[in-house]
């Protein structure tokens, strides 16, 4: 990735979370950033706190309109190097509240498809600019955990998706586009403040900063952090019989 101040970026999903520590650690290395979100009050706080961040635009990825929202925050901003994809939600939902679960469907995996499929497009269209495309899937996609279905299933996907992605560029001969796909643990975010148990947490602070600085150095997978990695190693291991029958991430 080039290393001039110059470097532009939008984060999706910037108003809280992952999202908004990424738009932080961005700016300290000298990025414009553009950022976008469904709360707009939020965006222009961010926007008036943060001098890096240029353009902020209101934008629920639920929505048909959404892309095009997007494009127009592009455009203003004079084109883009990173899109980064911090938009989802999820809840242990062992009950199997339908509601829940449509919504979880629809903006982690439809909405998800959406915005990316359209920044995919905006890339291919430019060959003479490198552009990376970084999205926030999970090690929940590992293994289906019982206790949230939907959330991970839909991290599945995202996961599964941005692998066809990075085989599509190989097959269009899209070589300037890297795709990121960035798996962290529990991070200290409002998304797990629901009451429940989740060990390990990690502070968003340190987990934005891994994040950047893997995207820097161009890593196609990047998996937050070492306990993580082995933790998954492990679970990889485990036949479906078996974990099917262990009470895993349960209230």
């Amino acid at each position: 990735m080039k290393q001039t101040e110059q470097r532009k970026s939008i984060v999706m999903g910037a108003t809280s979370g992952i999202g908004l520590e990424v738009v932080k650690v961005l700016a300290s290395k000298g990025w414009q950033v553009g950022i976008a979100g469904r709360r707009d009050d939020v965006l222009q706080r961010i926007m008036a706190q943060v001098p890096q961040v240029v353009a902020a635009q209101s934008i629920d990825i639920t929505r048909d309109d959404a892309p095009r929202q997007l494009q127009a925050l592009i455009d203003r901003m004079g084109g883009i190097d990173l899109y980064f994809h911090s938009s989802g939600i999820g809840y242990q939902n062992p009950d199997l509240d339908a509601d829940k679960e449509l919504r979880t469907v629809e903006t982690n995996a439809v909405g998800f498809t959406r915005m990316v499929d359209a920044v995919f497009s905006y890339f291919a269209q430019q060959p003479e600019h490198e552009g990376h495309i970084a999205v926030i899937s999970s090690i929940a996609r590992t293994k289906g955990l019982g206790a949230a279905p939907a959330y991970s299933a839909t991290k599945r996907y995202v996961s599964h998706y941005l692998e066809c992605l990075s085989q599509l560029r190989a097959i269009r001969h899209l070589r300037h586009i890297h795709i990121h796909d960035i798996r962290p643990g529990f991070v200290r975010t409002p998304l797990i403040a629901d009451g429940n148990h989740y060990p390990m947490q990690l502070d968003p602070e340190r987990v934005a900063q891994s994040i950047v600085q893997g995207i820097e150095r161009n890593r196609p997978v990047i998996t937050i952090d070492w306990r993580y990695r082995l933790l998954v190693a492990g679970w990889t291991l485990l036949p479906r019989w078996l974990w099917v029958r262990l009470p895993v991430a349960t209230q």
